[in-house]
């Protein structure tokens, strides 16, 4: 077995929503706590984590309760960095690998930090014939969007490639950022380790939702 990897002090980035692996990003940073954080890594070529809240706000408010974190998230790429007027940071990111958070810490400024434990990437496993059918609505959902929607946060910029639709991780992450699930549902549905149970659990909202009719 080969030695787990681990990351020590991770600056994280607690946000009301789930990133996902090959999953896009677009943040505006206005809170002191978080700019200098994104410039550094920005500036090192270093990655961020992205974690869900599980209770709490984004921004920080007076009197307000202590955020608290799921204990899966993905590291975020910085791919564009721009600055828009002082004080603002407009951020574009891709999330790469998830880990898994063995301690945290809240920092005096506000910035939380964990050491971390990575998680093997999903395996590559083909769409069975029984699902392809979410792989062609994907196809045809993402074209739709990237028409009519071109600034769509989660809509890749590119045509899917055929590796790409019939791959489940991929297939069923991206449904999972398009489909209005709540939040612990995209939560779970990102920690699961089997992609294939994954794009399984996709259907089957697909199915309810009526757009796999």
């Amino acid at each position: 077995m080969p030695q787990q990897l681990t990351l020590s002090s991770l600056p994280l980035f607690p946000l009301g929503t789930v990133l996902f692996p090959d999953g896009e990003l677009s943040l505006r940073v206005f809170e002191v706590r978080y700019l200098d954080m994104v410039r550094k890594c920005h500036q090192a070529g270093a990655p961020f984590g992205v974690v869900a809240l599980e209770s709490g706000t984004e921004v920080r408010r007076a009197g307000a309760p202590q955020e608290q974190l799921y204990s899966v998230g993905t590291l975020a790429n910085i791919e564009e960095l721009l600055t828009p007027q002082a004080g603002l940071l407009a951020v574009r990111c891709k999330g790469s690998e998830r880990f898994h958070i063995d301690n945290q810490r809240l920092l005096g400024h506000g910035l939380w930090v964990a050491d971390v434990t990575m998680i093997p990437a999903d395996q590559i496993v083909a769409v069975p014939d029984e699902l392809k059918s979410c792989a062609d609505l994907l196809a045809n959902a993402l074209q739709s969007l990237r028409e009519r929607s071109p600034e769509a946060v989660s809509v890749p910029l590119a045509t899917p490639t055929a590796a790409q639709l019939d791959d489940c991780a991929w297939v069923s992450n991206r449904w999972c950022e398009l489909l209005p699930m709540p939040l612990e549902l995209k939560q779970r549905m990102m920690s699961l380790d089997n992609p294939l149970a994954r794009l399984e659990l996709v259907s089957d909202v697909l199915e309810k939702t009526g757009i796999s009719r």
